[in-house]
């Protein structure tokens, strides 16, 4: 096991990190901008380092100054977290070339999975469905990309290669619109990802997205640890994840979560992953696969009890995967909400000092956050302070403790999106569950300029 960490990141997922590897007697470097010298987890870790001003691609984007942070502190591994360069694998392969140990998958299948298009050939070859769409990038030629809209039928989606996070791409319903499309979106890509790469695909009207947690180790071994439900959306960002999904078969999820282990046991994945999809119609369609720990892992590891940060360090050091599909017993429900700094119907960020911060407790409830009583949130980063986690014998139950734990939270000085939550957790279409990935911005669509502060 190592005996020193570096943490890469910053907010609750540096502090996350830092106390998995605290249980596992593991010593640890935190990195930080100058904006975040007051940081609790900065406190809490063994060691620091300030490695550049406020600005991300000054200090959390600087990959020069983290891996020198590393070598000063005589660090043996370094967690990316989520975010800033969890995904690049040029840092990951320059960890691995300067001597330290990358806590996620090697640099050549972060490469593979980052290209839209190259993963999804993957995995149609590991057998994993496959939304319809192009085979392969789109050509350049006006005329064969004409032809494989309409063999796919519309409406339909460009998507850039590169992309993620909602950004580049543009949905299609006729064919009067489509090459104008494809220019846009090329441009956009070439602009945003330094990739013009593109492809298409169907568009799905109203699928729900549902995505599958895997842990797999360098030996082969690899399992699932079940779904979670994305759905709840707005402009392709998350707000609410929960698992399990309401409403889907355990015998599907088992077969589309064993499709998954072995994909990962075909493409040599290392570490924690997950797997997303479109669902649809009982059908699974494989969007993108994201090669890091996820914002939402905590509602899996309530009702699977497995640490999956904690996973991620273990299989990093080498060592086997200690579970077997047979060992993973799924019981209860468990709901997050992603608790931002920021106007809860504006969704405008609010930085700032917080003069009165209060989180709630009982049974079930769990807080991930790195905020406290006159904590200054920075106006340069995410909006997320925390994520509030409810777990329950039920959904039902689940939903019950998580109103009564927004009701006790306190968050003053600063806006916050808890009335939001609030709000969604007695709407009748969240309730029912199996809401769309549209859901949410339909509603908040249909009740524009209310006058809520």
């Amino acid at each position: 096991m190592f005996e020193k960490i570096l943490i890469a990141n910053r907010g609750e997922i540096a502090l996350r990190v830092l106390r998995a590897c605290r249980e596992l007697g593991i010593r640890t470097v935190a990195v930080h901008s100058v904006a975040d010298t007051e940081a609790k987890y900065v406190k809490l870790a063994d060691e620091s380092v300030c490695i550049g001003p406020a600005p991300s691609a000054k200090s959390y984007l600087n990959v020069p100054s983290i891996i020198a942070a590393a070598e000063v502190t005589d660090s043996e591994a370094i967690h990316p977290g989520y975010g800033f360069l969890s995904e690049n694998a040029d840092f990951a392969e320059r960890v691995e070339q300067s001597g330290f140990v990358f806590i996620g998958p090697r640099a050549e299948t972060i490469r593979l999975m980052g290209d839209k298009v190259s993963a999804k050939d993957a995995m149609k070859t590991a057998g994993v469905p496959c939304v319809p769409g192009s085979d392969g990038a789109l050509p350049d030629d006006p005329k064969e990309i004409m032809r494989i809209a309409n063999a796919i039928g519309y409406p339909v989606i460009v998507k850039a290669a590169g992309g993620g996070g909602g950004r580049g791409m543009r949905v299609v319903h006729t064919a009067a619109a489509l090459l104008n499309a494809v220019t846009t979106t090329r441009a956009e890509a070439e602009a945003a990802f330094g990739n013009p790469v593109l492809y298409m695909e169907k568009y799905l009207e109203n699928p729900r997205h549902i995505e599958i947690q895997v842990l797999a180790d360098e030996h082969g071994n690899a399992v699932h640890l079940g779904e979670r439900d994305c759905s709840m959306q707005r402009r392709h960002q998350k707000v609410i994840e929960e698992a399990p999904a309401p409403g889907i078969d355990r015998k599907v999820i088992a077969k589309i979560g064993e499709r998954c282990a072995e994909a990962c046991r075909k493409i040599g994945y290392r570490g924690a992953g997950t797997f997303e999809f479109l669902f649809e119609g009982g059908e699974f369609y494989f969007i993108e696969m994201n090669t890091r720990v996820q914002v939402e892992h905590p509602v899996t590891e309530l009702i699977t009890g497995v640490d999956i940060v904690q996973a991620q360090v273990r299989i990093a050091a080498g060592e086997k995967l200690w579970l077997k599909q047979k060992d993973i017993a799924f019981r209860g429900h468990a709901i997050e909400c992603r608790i931002n700094a920021e106007d809860p119907f504006r969704f405008t960020p609010s930085p700032g000092r917080i003069t009165n911060w209060h989180v709630p407790g009982g049974p079930g409830i769990r807080v991930d956050s790195h905020a406290y009583n006159g904590y200054t949130v920075p106006q340069y980063y995410d909006s997320m302070i925390g994520k509030l986690i409810a777990a329950g014998d039920s959904r039902e139950q689940a939903v019950r403790r998580m109103r009564i734990a927004l009701s006790e939270m306190v968050i003053e000085g600063i806006k916050s999106n808890i009335r939001l939550h609030q709000e969604l957790m007695q709407d009748a279409g969240f309730v029912s569950g199996g809401a769309s990935i549209h859901y949410l911005e339909k509603k908040l669509e249909s009740q524009p300029g209310d006058g809520r502060d």
